[in-house]
């Protein structure tokens, strides 16, 4: 009897997914990389003789003392309550909810008065809001 011999393939290995991987590798690092583009402008700006225009900008300031009293403006209104400081902040603000809108809060002051400003300046639709704060005072010699 015959038989006929079997053939062997060729050992050897397969680069077709290796060769695969490391392109989706490459296309996963091309696309996740940030390309920033960063230009320097030199700019020689014009010159003019004129006086600076003095900006008359508008503001709302709500100040908060450690009673928990709130003051708008300067005007310190008759009570601490938040329908108080509510029209007076409608008031001031003319229908204009563009305005700055600056909370002074007194270290002291309660955590809810605060937070009632600011709740209040988000319902009436105020979107620029700035807390004020001091920087320490350094220690003299």
């Amino acid at each position: 009897m015959k038989f006929k011999r079997q053939v062997t393939a060729e050992e050897g290995v397969n680069l077709t997914p290796l060769i695969d991987v490391v392109f989706l590798l490459l296309i996963f690092f091309m696309v996740s990389t940030t390309f920033t583009k960063e230009s320097h402008l030199e700019i020689d700006l014009p010159e003019a003789s004129a006086d600076k225009r003095q900006q008359q900008t508008k503001e709302i300031e709500v100040v908060i003392d450690q009673q928990g009293n709130y003051t708008v403006n300067g005007r310190v209104l008759v009570d601490n309550n938040i329908e108080t400081l509510q029209a007076a902040v409608v008031d001031v603000a003319d229908g204009d909810n563009q305005l700055p809108f600056i909370i002074t809060g007194d270290a002291d002051a309660s955590y809810q008065s605060i937070v009632a400003v600011m709740d209040l300046a988000g319902q009436l639709g105020f979107v620029n809001l700035s807390m004020t704060t001091r920087s320490p005072e350094s220690a003299s010699p």
